[in-house]
């Protein structure tokens, strides 16, 4: 039946699809020695040789008056690029005019190099990471994506929570609060290949200024399109504006991302991804290990987004603190000076960092246990050398955007259950043999799971019952403040987005307002298999 819910008017959505399932928290640790850190992502092109055939080895093809220019027979030169250790690279950057950023978005096949590696994947713009875009509080995004993969060759499975139909797409504006209905961040609209479609979203005035990012969230596709690196910042700017030592740091973005790929180096059956250990290598930016440059004494701002598609990454810098001033785009109002920071898929963290002596430090994931090992190894080295500079943190921040909610405040409470089953041995289990649920059931994009009053003021306790995994909980459209982790109360409560949820009885407990915006939205596993397999729900604000 879902076939007939694919859009014949490009412009037209359904509630169809869409999901992203996204898996975080397992424990898992190296993937193989070494994981450095995914690596250059290039060209989408490859360049012709233009041999040229010798008559003799004497040179006599010269007297006879002509040349033999055609190509070798079979052999084309692919452009190479270095695997690792090269300068980082940041995304192009397209930014807003006038109160609009007005952009477009090709969906399709594109090569690229990293690692070493060849691969042949779905991406933005031909590149990974795409685009990052630019704006302010206040103004329009309208992009006009471009659906250019081919046609689905499967139909539509009786279970829609069997992964599908890899070339259908849309577009998330993951931890935004905009409005989730009609063409603006409405994951239940499909983008079929062969069509454009536009996406237009209002970014409030008030809208809290910081680090987010865009990917597709269609049910079925979205594993398989996040995996293969359509993925990209979004940046609101404004934030510490007023704060000097912040505002004259060099800013940085590093987005975090698990290389994975099949004998032929594409994502093209879930079985690319299912196996716990399926990540080959980490990359910042596309590139494998790349290098940042810093000079001694010198602050720099990095803007940290985990887009991979199911891990957490432990993050640490030798000889160095992470200093965090901004968690899922939203400011603290102490910077918190850490050695390791968990940063969980989806997650964003901000941090300034301030270069000691001159020499070579590497920036690590470091070795950490979600049910399975999470990915390890180098992800870059920063090289700090040359003259010394001058620069300080900043001694204080300015006072968060958003207010803490009262106990007082709550107008009604929920419970949520993350349950799993596998099969008895679990790690040579195939993926058909794994379910994974929210209270006892898998998503049904026709069914609403939960109904919320707009203006309500709600606390949730999200609990983890899967004996194996961590899980990653995000919700769509509204941010909200953790106050209790495994029954502990935070002594300083922390707003999110995304959060990790413990296996075996783990518990999160989060308040949240429901403000501003009526609609269907999503909350799930940002573990994205998991998602993809079923750990989704639907959430319907409504005006009474």
């Amino acid at each position: 039946m879902w076939e007939n819910l694919v859009p014949q008017d490009p412009n037209d959505f359904n509630v169809f699809s869409m999901a992203t399932n996204a898996r975080n928290l397992s424990r898992r640790q190296l993937l193989d020695g070494g994981i450095g850190l995914g690596a250059l992502l290039l060209t989408a092109g490859a360049a012709k040789a233009a041999g040229h055939a010798h008559h003799s080895a004497h040179g006599q093809h010269a007297q006879h008056g002509h040349m033999d220019m055609s190509p070798t027979l079979g052999i084309v030169q692919d452009k190479r690029v270095p695997a690792m250790d090269q300068p980082l690279l940041e995304p192009e950057v397209r930014r807003s005019v006038n109160g609009v950023l007005n952009t477009t978005l090709r969906v399709a096949y594109a090569y690229r190099y990293i690692g070493g590696v060849k691969l042949y994947v779905r991406s933005y713009e031909g590149v990974s990471p795409g685009p990052t875009l630019r704006m302010k509080p206040g103004e329009t995004l309208r992009i006009k994506l471009i659906n250019d993969l081919p046609p689905n060759r499967d139909p539509m499975p009786a279970d829609i929570s069997r992964p599908h139909q890899f070339n259908n797409t849309n577009f998330h504006f993951h931890g935004s609060h905009v409005s989730p209905s009609g063409i603006a961040d409405n994951v239940m609209r499909t983008m079929a290949p062969g069509n454009s479609y536009n996406v237009e979203i209002k970014v409030p005035e008030d809208h809290t200024k910081g680090t987010y990012w865009y990917h597709p969230h269609h049910h079925g596709s979205a594993d398989v399109q996040m995996s293969s690196g359509m993925v990209g910042a979004i940046v609101v700017e404004g934030d510490f504006a007023n704060v000097p030592e912040i505002a004259e740091a060099q800013e940085r973005l590093l987005v975090l991302t698990q290389v994975v790929f099949d004998a032929n180096g594409m994502i093209e059956n879930f079985e690319t991804l299912f196996p716990e250990t399926a990540t080959r290598f980490l990359a910042i930016n596309g590139q494998r290990r790349p290098m940042i440059s810093m000079r001694p004494g010198e602050v720099q701002r990095w803007r940290i987004l985990n887009a991979g598609y199911q891990d957490d990454m432990l993050l640490e810098l030798d000889k160095h603190d992470l200093n965090a001033i901004a968690y899922d785009g939203i400011q603290l109002g102490v910077m918190e000076p850490l050695k390791q920071i968990l940063i969980a898929p989806g997650q964003r963290v901000d941090i300034l960092v301030r270069a000691g002596v001159a020499g070579t430090y590497a920036l690590n994931a470091a070795p950490y246990d979600q049910g399975h090992p999470s990915p390890t190894g180098t992800l870059a080295r920063v090289v700090v050398a040359g003259a010394p500079m001058n620069m300080t943190l900043p001694r204080a921040l300015p006072t968060p955007p958003l207010k803490s909610i009262k106990a007082s405040e709550i107008t009604n409470r929920r419970t949520l259950v993350f349950s799993a089953t596998a099969p008895e041995a679990d790690a040579a289990g195939h993926w058909q043999e794994f379910g994974f649920f929210i209270d006892g059931k898998k998503f049904d994009p026709r069914r609403i799971d939960h109904r919320v009053k707009l203006g309500a003021v709600e606390e949730w306790k999200i609990v983890n019952t899967h004996e194996h995994d961590d899980h990653v909980f995000h919700i769509h459209t509204n941010p909200f403040e953790v106050v209790s982790i495994n029954g502990k109360p935070l002594a300083v409560p922390q707003w999110r987005d995304t959060v990790i949820v413990e296996r075996k009885g783990g518990e999160v407990v989060f308040r949240s307002r429901f403000l501003d915006f009526t609609g269907i939205f999503m909350l799930h596993c940002h573990m994205m298999n998991h998602e993809e397999m079923g750990m989704m729900q639907t959430v319907e604000v409504y005006k009474p």
